[in-house]
């Protein structure tokens, strides 16, 4: 079964303030999220898949 983390446990792992990844969310550039009920949840291994993407950008940059 999948596991989903919070908007904070989200900020948590990529080391910033719930605000920026509700950000991120709504620009479209962030981790994708699902409601459930008032709460947007988000899957870990789409965090996770989020993240590597992250990280192959910065190596393409430099």
């Amino acid at each position: 079964m999948e596991k989903y983390l919070t908007t904070e446990e989200v900020a948590q792992i990529a080391r910033t303030v719930p605000s920026t990844v509700r950000y991120w969310r709504h620009r479209g550039t962030g981790p994708r999220g699902i409601k459930r009920g008032k709460r947007v949840l988000y899957a870990e291994s789409a965090v996770a898949a989020w993240l590597a993407g992250k990280d192959d950008q910065a190596q393409a940059k430099a």
